[in-house]
């Protein structure tokens, strides 16, 4: 497990080790949300990086027989 110091400015350091598993470099951007007792950093994707993730996908879905 690793360990962080905040600073007086708030501030922290993620360590090398996540940050190379996570592939975070400087000016990625991430979002901090509160949760329960705990602080997440989640990666912000731009929406051009989302395009086709559903490719391959099945979308039939049984329908009623009154619709179409």
């Amino acid at each position: 497990m690793h360990t962080v110091t905040v600073s007086p400015k708030f501030q922290i350091v993620i360590p090398p080790a996540i940050r190379e598993r996570l592939h975070i470099e400087a000016g990625r951007k991430l979002q901090v949300v509160a949760y329960d007792n705990r602080i997440e950093l989640l990666p912000v994707e731009p929406p051009q990086s989302l395009r086709g993730f559903l490719s391959g996908i099945d979308a039939t879905v049984p329908r009623e027989d009154d619709r179409v």
